[in-house]
């Protein structure tokens, strides 16, 4: 997800050898990938994680074996952008395949393997999930697998590292001496759906018990009673873990350190060697880069991105989420998107890069497109999110939430008439809804120490970027220079002071700098709830704007972009003058 999947256009390079990692969605190939190749790469319990193939060199060899993780796919038959991508790895020339199948719904993942069993490239089947089988009652007999397919079979539980090193060893038996004979079955007129119904009846014993308390709980959240309750519940601690341990995370530990550590020793150095005057101002005076490039991405935005990656991350690995997306597919098709894409929206909360590269999953482009905009307008990113708690979180927690408030208003809004405006159809919802299971503790360490580290490396070269702009707009009174062309928009419509101007150029670049210099102005409550709103709906990052215009052209990216203004200026100018209105009236 966020910058964890490699794409790549380029074609596989046939100078070399190249296994596929093939499957059904969420059915552990990222996690395999991982172990197999040593890359950190990001997993979700969720179908959709890779939508974009990620390419590694597989351990444990001589020679140069490259591995390559393919989207997941439900047939050779596309139904979406990322099972293309699958289909046409596939007719390159590969010397094997691993094909991932889920140990607890077989019967569905053997017909992507009888499709794959056509093609004259030697497969080996990894039967993963096996511990979760065993917890559901469900014994599979491997032996008469592998004779009813032909084919290797190996027992695996990947986030255990379980039959992966058997796993490394047959695909460098396979690769160095194929056994590929041609299809392995009598050809018949019986469908693929029924051999794989015939073997699964064959391998496959159930025992019949009782369902335990983690299953009745995921049947639990996908039907509006108690489900609703639940999801309520998971949104009201979210906050609060987020909000709430923020705050003591930069009360406690960062804050304290920045005040009473950092910028003291930085003003010492600097005036070790710079008398007072512009260069000392620019270094450590009121938007110094010394300073400000530690306090705004580190004490005051890293602790709620902190939180929330760990929210995030463990909504993931629970399977919680596509549960979510079946409770709200009412809801979300009335805007004209299955409740499927309720994964790219939550997504958007962390990036909205990934969020709209995510949309590739989607069956139709009428539904990438909505998804796409509202994110954009819309949804706000993680560092956003904790630029508005900094902001608002320490002077008004009804503020804070009315900002998510308008968020969730303009995405019904929003959608609505996007629904009405773009031409095409909703598919019905086919989702897959995995196990509800217990996260694991290492890879959900893994997954957050990797998005952390993401966050910084992201974000702090733009960041230093968007402050040395600061630092010299203000000290050199560039920004007293345009007061009048921004006053009639910022300070008479918005009701913001002229230095807020400052905010709308630096939001161009990081989306969470269109918030944070409100922190160094004197703000009333409505100034800040605003100002907050219009970074909300503000113009997008650059990098969002550069994945518009690769996911859907120049045309569509310069469209929303403009659609964000527009709202952004007309929102926020028509809550400034309602509040003075009634404010008039009291």
């Amino acid at each position: 997800m966020e910058c964890c999947h490699e794409e790549s256009s380029q074609h596989i390079c046939r100078d070399e050898k190249t296994i596929l990692l093939m499957g059904n969605p969420n059915v552990g190939k990222s996690v395999i990938f991982s172990k197999l190749t040593g890359r950190q790469v990001l997993t979700a319990n969720y179908a959709g994680t890779t939508v974009s193939f990620t390419k590694g060199d597989l351990i444990e060899t001589k020679e140069k074996v490259s591995l390559i993780d393919v989207p997941g796919t439900y047939s050779l038959n596309a139904t979406s952008e990322a099972e293309n991508v699958a289909i046409q790895l596939l007719n390159e020339h590969v010397d094997a395949i691993i094909c991932v199948l889920d140990a607890t719904n077989l019967e569905r993942n053997l017909l992507l393997s009888l499709d794959l069993l056509k093609k004259e490239t030697p497969i080996i089947f990894a039967l993963n999930l096996m511990d979760v089988a065993e917890r559901q009652g469900i014994t599979i007999d491997v032996q008469l697998l592998e004779e009813k397919l032909g084919a290797r079979v190996i027992p695996t539980v990947a986030v255990r590292n379980i039959g992966l090193y058997k796993l490394i060893a047959a695909c460098k038996a396979e690769i160095s001496n194929p056994t590929y004979e041609g299809y392995r079955f009598i050809v018949t007129e019986d469908s693929h759906q029924q051999i794989a119904q015939d073997i699964t009846m064959k391998v496959e014993k159930i025992e019949n018990r009782k369902p335990t308390m983690l299953e009745k709980l995921g049947d639990w959240t996908m039907v509006p009673f108690p489900g609703i309750p639940i999801a309520l519940l998971v949104l009201i601690l979210s906050l609060a873990i987020v909000v709430g341990g923020g705050k003591a995370l930069r009360a406690t530990i960062f804050l304290p350190f920045l005040n009473e550590i950092y910028i003291p020793i930085m003003e010492w150095i600097v005036q070790r060697f710079v008398s007072e005057g512009i260069i000392y101002s620019l270094l450590v005076g009121e938007f110094g880069v010394l300073i400000k490039a530690f306090e705004w991405p580190i004490a005051l935005i890293l602790p709620y991105v902190f939180l929330f990656y760990i929210i995030l991350s463990t909504l993931e690995d629970s399977g919680y989420l596509p549960r979510l997306g079946v409770l709200m597919d009412g809801l979300l098709r009335k805007i004209g998107v299955q409740g499927g894409t309720i994964i790219p929206f939550i997504m958007g909360y962390g990036c909205a890069v990934p969020a709209i590269i995510s949309t590739r999953a989607a069956t139709t482009k009428k539904e990438r497109l909505v998804v796409a905009t509202l994110v954009t307008l819309a949804i706000p990113c993680t560092a956003q999110t904790g630029a508005f708690i900094a902001l608002l979180g320490d002077h008004s927690m009804i503020l804070l939430l009315l900002v998510f408030f308008v968020s969730f208003f303009v995405i019904i809004v929003g959608g609505f008439i996007l629904n009405k405006c773009i031409k095409g159809q909703v598919d019905p919802l086919l989702i897959e809804v995995p196990n509800i299971l217990i996260p694991n503790g290492k890879s959900l360490f893994r997954k957050i120490s990797l998005r952390t580290k993401h966050f910084m490396m992201e974000a702090e070269i733009p960041m230093i970027i968007g402050i040395v702009i600061a630092a010299v707009v203000i000290e050199t009174g560039l920004l007293n220079a345009t007061g009048e062309y921004v006053k009639p928009i910022v300070v008479d419509w918005l009701g913001l002071p002229e230095e807020a101007s400052i905010a709308l150029v630096l939001g161009i670049i990081r989306r969470e700098l269109g918030v944070l210099p409100l922190l160094e102005l004197d703000l009333t409550l409505l100034q800040m709830f605003v100002g907050s709103v219009v970074a909300l709906l503000y113009l997008p990052c650059l990098s969002v704007f550069a994945v518009l215009m690769k996911e859907f052209k120049t045309k569509v990216a310069i469209l929303v972009t403009l659609s964000t203004i527009f709202f952004a200026f007309i929102i926020g100018g028509l809550i400034n003058q309602a509040a003075k209105m009634f404010a008039s009236l009291l």
